[in-house]
């Protein structure tokens, strides 16, 4: 057995407070679906099966139960002690907890409390832009407002953190000039009455730069066309002391693996590609482990909504790492204090190191 210290999940959301049905629970389960095929259901993926063998013990139930038998429990015991037993059996000791999505979910500190653990809070900069917006009258004081809302944030956060649509963005790898910025904050001003959301290029760019001049990590959700698109941001940000942890990489993982191996400020998150592949997550794992430095990757569950995906996230991703390192033993290529420390660089220290939790409170 590889043993691992408690958890740090470095990118995770908040969960519900409020009892779902099957076809709620579903929608959150595997939120990039469509519906499921006629006569059957979303718990037949990977994320779903895993859910079935990792969540129902902590419940009290067999593995592998029945999704109505789970979700009938689920009920039983109410929505908070859920949270609280699914959590607790995670074995994660620190949530960094990205605030910004629109669903009314628990804040870091009820998470914290639910799951046993630290919490700290990762805030996205689309939030702060629109918000803002909405308390500015002129561009001037759009733009003051924001700039002392990312200051504001620096000094409170952990990290701070964009959607795919800013890494888009970042293709343009240089910062955007004064005059642009006013003309695009000025024209998405002008729409932000009809509730645009912020998806101009150039505010965006300026977003970035704007966390890069923080000082603090910067995680870049890097979508669907993976992190290659962030190359030339990537090369322009190298020496200027802030740490760019790109998330969501799969399938695209073994290119997160070689921009972190390039570059010494980038660094490549773990999940929640377990929760997502299920009994495939060693070999996902292990691409990873075969192109990156040890100390550039980072364990999270991406957990949202559900804490099932919390727990999941973590067990999956324990288990995982303990096939692909305890092989490695077994082979006689690596010795078990050496996995063990691989072990721990990977489940904690090298978050703690890069979000410098050890200095915080």
């Amino acid at each position: 057995m590889i043993e691992t210290p408690p958890l740090v999940d470095q990118y995770c959301h908040g969960v519900l407070r409020t009892e779902l049905g099957l076809g709620t629970f579903e929608a959150q389960l595997v939120r990039s679906a469509g519906p499921p095929a006629a006569g059957t259901t979303l718990f037949d993926t990977q994320t779903g099966f895993a859910v079935r063998r990792w969540c129902p013990p902590l419940l009290g139930l067999e593995p592998h139960c029945a999704p109505a038998r789970y979700l009938a429990r689920r009920r039983e015991l109410g929505v908070v002690e859920t949270g609280r037993r699914l959590l607790r059996g995670a074995g994660v000791g620190a949530y960094l907890v990205d605030t910004g999505v629109p669903e009314d979910l628990t804040r870091p500190e009820e998470l914290g409390r639910a799951g046993d653990a630290r919490a700290f809070e990762v805030v996205r900069l689309e939030v702060l832009a629109e918000q803002a917006a909405d308390t500015s009258g002129t561009v001037a004081a759009f733009l003051a407002n924001l700039s002392g809302a990312v200051h504001h944030a620096a000094a409170a956060a952990v990290a701070l953190g964009c959607g795919a649509a800013a890494a888009r963005a970042a293709r343009e790898a240089e910062p955007p000039g004064p005059g642009e910025v006013r003309g695009a904050a000025g024209r998405w001003l002008a729409g932000r009455a009809r509730g645009g959301a912020l998806r101009d290029p150039v505010l965006l760019r300026h977003l970035l730069w704007s966390a890069v001049a923080s000082g603090l990590p910067l995680q870049l959700h890097t979508g669907g066309a993976g992190p290659e698109p962030l190359t030339g941001f990537v090369r322009a940000t190298g020496g200027l002391g802030t740490r760019l942890v790109l998330l969501g990489t799969y399938p695209y993982q073994r290119q997160a693996a070689r921009l972190a191996a390039a570059h010494p400020h980038v660094y490549a998150d773990l999940g929640p590609d377990p929760a997502r592949t299920g009994v495939r997550a060693a070999a996902v794992l292990a691409e990873l482990l075969e192109l990156a430095p040890f100390g550039k990757l980072l364990f999270s569950s991406g957990g949202r909504a559900l804490p099932e995906l919390h727990a999941v996230g973590a067990l999956v991703f324990r288990e995982a790492l303990g096939r692909v390192l305890g092989g490695w033993v077994t082979e006689g290529a690596w010795s078990r204090r050496d996995a063990d420390r691989v072990a721990g660089m990977l489940a904690a220290g090298n978050a703690r190191r890069v979000y410098r939790l050890d200095e915080r409170s």
